[in-house]
């Protein structure tokens, strides 16, 4: 696929995501009145002696449809680009071998379908505190092979970014993926938010990239010193 043709599908997804949250905002109050789920917590609110208005309703599964939606679409592009733009699979699974990773191109394929896998989930919202494991994991792996030798700040590569975005993973996992998600539709919205999704996604992401790591990573030797 040429840049030009991936260019033009990420634009367009974009597009699709930008115009799904704009629909969203627009037809809330629908989808408000028709969920139980939501109707009985504003019930359990009122008892005692608060009441949340459908307007701050809004406002907070809009923000929780940003804060997916931007992950989604940011771990999205990354797998996108190393399946599709500069080297493709063959080319990341080089990169993949020279830091380690072993076999480079069976863990450039993993990347790169668990990314944009992971990226879907979380901008449509289904399975958000697998999604959120998911990118944790992705993390994990990032920051181990790539960017705990070199320091904090992003400008020098290293772990500000990848901590940052495993950090709004874990606070995406606890939230839950709000009343504008297919895990609202399904009725499932709520049944591993709070503790329950911290400790999911926690888990399972540093979990998962834990063992990764212990299974695959094999480092390269250190170059030798100039004159050794």
């Amino acid at each position: 696929m040429s840049k030009r043709t991936s260019d033009i599908v990420i634009r367009v997804l974009t597009g699709l995501t930008l115009l799904a949250i704009v629909l969203a905002v627009v037809f809330h109050e629908d989808i408000f009145a028709r969920s139980a789920e939501f109707t009985t917590i504003e019930e359990t609110v009122r008892t005692a002696d608060a009441i949340v208005s459908v307007d701050s309703l809004r406002v907070f599964d809009l923000a929780l449809l940003i804060l997916r939606a931007a992950l989604g679409m940011m771990i999205f592009v990354h797998g996108y680009n190393k399946a599709f733009r500069g080297g493709k699979l063959a080319g990341t699974g080089r990169w993949f071998e020279s830091m380690g990773m072993r076999p480079g191109k069976v863990h450039a394929t993993l990347a790169a379908g668990t990314e944009m896998g992971v990226g879907v989930l979380l901008v449509v919202g289904l399975l958000t505190q697998l999604a959120a494991a998911g990118l944790i994991a992705l993390m994990v792996v990032a920051f181990w092979t790539v960017h705990r030798d070199k320091g904090f700040m992003i400008t020098g590569e290293g772990w500000e970014y990848v901590a940052l975005i495993a950090t709004m993973s874990l606070v995406t996992a606890m939230l839950g993926p709000g009343l504008l998600s297919l895990d609202a539709e399904f009725g499932i919205a709520h049944r591993l938010d709070g503790w329950t999704g911290f400790w999911v996604a926690l888990l399972l992401g540093v979990g998962a990239g834990a063992a990764q790591l212990l299974l695959f990573f094999r480092p390269p030797p250190p170059a030798p010193e100039p004159g050794s």
